[in-house]
């Protein structure tokens, strides 16, 4: 019970490799959730070059079997768990600038998009999450972090001339991610009274392969205060909205 186990979800590539990187850096060992367990195998073998305590870990958040088949692999393997990062996430739109979504608008949505988009950044995250929460109950401080948005903060889209005036309107991307802080709440709600922190993160506008990098922030910025969050250091409760700045409005 004392080394820390960590498990991100959508760990193979972009901001959940570096999320994965800095908590093996940490000293925590670190199951690097994929669905292509072959590219989160070659992301845990860079790591363990490094002397990291990595594995891979099939992980398909729209797969209740696969889910239920990790958390039990967790369990016989660790018997526990002290970190969930959800990080697991689509755009819908592929690799598009968030400015530039044009089938994100709501007139003109395709509605099995939105229903896509929904089934892994919000109901995905449930899956992971309840499967989860017996390795979770059996640590001192367990931290469950999921990963946002700014732009899943109603407040900031409300503010028709504020930072968010350039992002076209979103029938997808968008709510899901104002549907997942909601969801946060709710389960930091239910989970206080068992010690659990649950809090979510904005990482920022980071340079990956869903905005063909053209993010401002590297991928190590953008995971530092999703880690810092899991260590438990960006904040010292639950139910917050997190950012490098500081916190977001919901």
């Amino acid at each position: 019970m004392e080394q820390e186990i960590a498990v991100v979800t959508g760990a193979n590539r972009g901001i959940g490799s570096g999320i994965a990187a800095k908590l093996a850096a940490l000293g925590m060992t670190v199951l690097l959730g994929a669905r292509d367990v072959r590219r989160g195998e070659a992301i845990a073998d860079d790591l363990r070059a490094t002397g990291a305590d990595a594995y891979a870990l099939r992980l398909d958040v729209t797969d209740q079997d696969v889910v239920q088949a990790a958390a039990r692999w967790i369990d016989e393997r660790f018997g526990h768990l002290d970190v969930l990062v959800n990080n697991a996430g689509i755009t819908g739109s592929g690799p598009v600038d968030p400015a530039d979504a044009h089938d994100q608008v709501p007139s003109s949505v395709d509605v099995d998009m939105v229903r896509a988009v929904f089934e892994t950044n919000v109901l995905g995250v449930i899956r992971v999450t309840n499967a989860m929460l017996p390795l979770l109950r059996r640590a001192k401080a367990a931290r469950v972090v999921n990963v946002s948005s700014h732009g899943g903060s109603v407040t900031l889209n409300a503010d028709l001339s504020g930072p968010l005036a350039g992002l076209l309107p979103s029938a997808a991307y968008l709510p899901s991610k104002s549907a997942l802080n909601a969801l946060t709440v709710q389960y930091a709600k239910e989970l206080s009274a068992d010690g659990i922190a649950v809090n979510v993160v904005a990482p920022g506008f980071v340079a990956t392969d869903s905005n063909n990098h053209t993010g401002v922030l590297t991928v190590a910025q953008g995971a530092e205060v999703v880690v810092q969050a899991a260590i438990g250091d960006a904040t010292g409760g639950t139910a917050a909205f997190l950012s490098a700045d500081g916190p977001v409005p919901w």
